[in-house]
């Protein structure tokens, strides 16, 4: 880019950070927004609370002036973009709770100006951008009907994925008309290798649910089979490592405490509603969560029935953020495990290494611990020290097997 634009993010964490940053590298002058004053202020100190970004990487984009964190929503006034990177999570009934994505939408309203696009990377339902985001704009600011342009582009954010980047991972978008696509285009151009035009938002936004639909469903597959192969005396992850050696017609999914995560725990019941709300059934994308969503409850009957817990006793959570090499305990499931543990009668406790608070329970420290479980592989995890003092411990993640005393699920 011969001239620097400008552009607005909305959200600063796993996914709008790094699209910032790329952003930067790109050529754009960027306004990362947060409502978050503790993470506002982090950025602002060049201290990054996303892994997959480096406080070297944030500090150099602050020092060349083409990155600022900010709360308030202005800068809008003067960007030629601005993506929503806001959460989507579920509210009360399990159904879709837009809130932070409206709240954005009021907040930035009173300073659009005619010519900009507004880029949709939340993930939600299809039909998100066309019926929700552009009418209560329109509704806040009818002297832009018309002079505003719209597109959908889903984020496919991994984080701590060393092979598919931002840069490389083909990047899906739609626009409402000519010119939101067409602008949306030269933006993702800009900063990834790979773009991908499809028909209408609508397709973009069914495609993100989709592709974490597929995952959750053939997690539930395998996740089903786990007290089968235990009835029968034969190890899962074994059965599913010779199965991937057939070249073709399998894809590799692992068993384990739960799903977690800002995707696979949610995406699928955003499709599921919407189509209740057309009156159509997919039992068999809700069937898949229920088994999932019960795998914490499973495994910790596994482990009290591994243990013999028949009095109350302190159990360690060994793992808790909802993937390795990360921080973030989104709907991980060592929460459930927590509180499946606390309704039959245990006390847990955790650790972690790159976690540093995990919803108000103790962490691990010297305490007596009767059983361990471990629901995420973890580095540096307490182990040995456990094993040597004859705990019990499931593994339910296929990771320790070659650990003494350590049972697999």
């Amino acid at each position: 880019m011969s001239k620097r634009k400008n552009l607005v993010i909305i959200g600063q964490g796993y996914v709008g950070l790094p699209l910032a940053m790329s952003a930067v590298k790109a050529g754009w002058s960027v306004t990362g927004i947060d409502t978050s004053t503790v993470v506002v202020n982090s950025l602002q100190a060049g201290k990054s609370h996303i892994e997959d970004i480096s406080d070297k990487e944030l500090q150099h984009a602050i020092s060349t002036g083409f990155y600022v964190a900010s709360q308030s929503s202005e800068s809008v006034s003067n960007s030629e973009i601005c993506i929503f990177c806001v959460p989507t999570p579920l509210g009360e009934g399990e159904k879709p709770n837009l809130n932070s994505l409206e709240s954005a939408i009021r907040n930035i309203a009173p300073y659009l100006k005619a010519g900009t696009l507004l880029i949709n990377e939340s993930t939600s339902y299809p039909g998100t951008l066309r019926d929700f985001i552009l009418p209560l704009i329109c509704n806040i600011r009818p002297d832009l009907n018309r002079h505003l342009g719209f597109a959908s582009a889903p984020e496919r954010i991994d984080p701590r994925n060393i092979e598919w980047s931002l840069f490389n991972t083909p990047r899906l978008i739609a626009g409402i008309d000519e010119f939101s696509t067409t602008l949306a285009i030269q933006f993702y151009e800009s900063i990834c290798k790979n773009v991908i035009e499809v028909s209408s938002p609508e397709v973009a936004e069914m495609s993100k649910l989709l592709e974490n639909t597929f995952r959750q469903v053939n997690i539930a597959l395998v996740n089903q089979l786990v007290p089968f192969c235990d009835a029968i005396n034969i190890d899962i992850f074994e059965v599913i490592e010779a199965a991937s050696s057939k070249p073709y017609g399998f894809m590799k999914f692992l068993p384990g405490a739960g799903v977690g995560g800002h995707c696979i725990p949610i995406d699928p019941l955003y499709m599921h509603w919407k189509a209740k709300e057309l009156g159509i059934d997919l039992n068999f994308i809700w069937q898949a969560h229920q088994v999932n969503s019960n795998m914490p409850n499973y495994v910790t009957d596994r482990l009290i029935s591994l243990a013999n817990l028949h009095e109350p006793a302190t159990v360690a959570i060994l793992g808790v953020a909802y993937k390795s090499g990360i921080s973030d305990i989104r709907e991980s499931p060592a929460e459930k495990v927590a509180h499946a543990l606390i309704q039959r009668g245990h006390k847990p406790v955790w650790s972690d290494p790159l976690v540093q608070t995990f919803h108000g329970f103790e962490k691990y420290t010297s305490q007596n611990i009767s059983a361990s479980i471990i629901v995420t592989a973890q580095r540096d995890l307490p182990i040995s020290l456990l094993s040597s003092m004859g705990v019990p411990i499931l593994d339910c993640t296929g990771s320790f097997k070659s650990e003494p005393g350590v049972s697999q699920l």
